[in-house]
């Protein structure tokens, strides 16, 4: 990981509330309904997302920004190898267009989760860390970006574009029991230079 300048830092488990938070955020109530499955009896589904997320703050791989209260805006990504993942038969339909469409992003730096609170929208958040993002992947070797948004989230899909991406890709989304309005997952890229 890169060194990170206040008011940025690495999530710790403290954040696995405001993580699981900009998680569903980011995946248009996605993960809740992920979630939800894999809740035992009588389990409240948002522990299980904090516990993932706490997972995954142990693991040191989400950046957020914290102005002194907590995290607000969010960061997840990982770096796309050479080689496809393999969508054997069990591979689950909710997860295939996405797996499909990020198979189509080889040798890519994923950004995987950007979210921030809605009462910090607005302020240039996303913008900076998508610029931290390109920092890692530069860092990690990698000469593209990649993401795949909701067709109907305008607003994400308007800062990526700002920032260089553009579609490269469409998949229908699976919804398999999820209430959604998403229609198609498209897959954003961009060249680093």
């Amino acid at each position: 990981m890169i060194p990170l300048k206040k008011p940025l830092r690495l999530a710790t488990e403290a954040d696995a509330h405001a993580l699981a938070d900009l998680v569903n955020f980011a995946g248009e109530g996605l993960p809740l309904h992920v979630w939800t499955g894999l809740a035992h009896d009588g389990e409240d589904a948002w522990a299980v997302g904090r516990a993932r997320q706490a997972e995954k703050a142990r693991e040191g791989q989400v950046v957020v920004f914290d102005f002194g209260n907590g995290a607000v805006a969010g960061l997840t990504g990982y770096g796309i190898g050479a080689e496809p993942e393999e969508i054997g038969d069990n591979f689950p339909a909710l997860f295939r267009p996405l797996q499909e469409l990020e198979n189509q992003a080889l040798e890519s730096w994923y950004v995987n989760v950007l979210a921030c609170y809605p009462e910090n929208r607005g302020q240039g958040l996303g913008s900076k860390l998508l610029d931290l993002a390109d920092e890692i992947a530069r860092a990690e070797g990698f000469k593209r970006m990649s993401v795949i948004v909701a067709d109907e989230n305008l607003g994400a899909r308007r800062l990526y574009e700002r920032k260089g991406y553009s579609e490269l890709a469409k998949a229908p989304c699976a919804k398999d029991g999820w209430d959604t309005e998403t229609e198609n997952w498209v897959l954003l890229v961009k060249s680093l230079s």
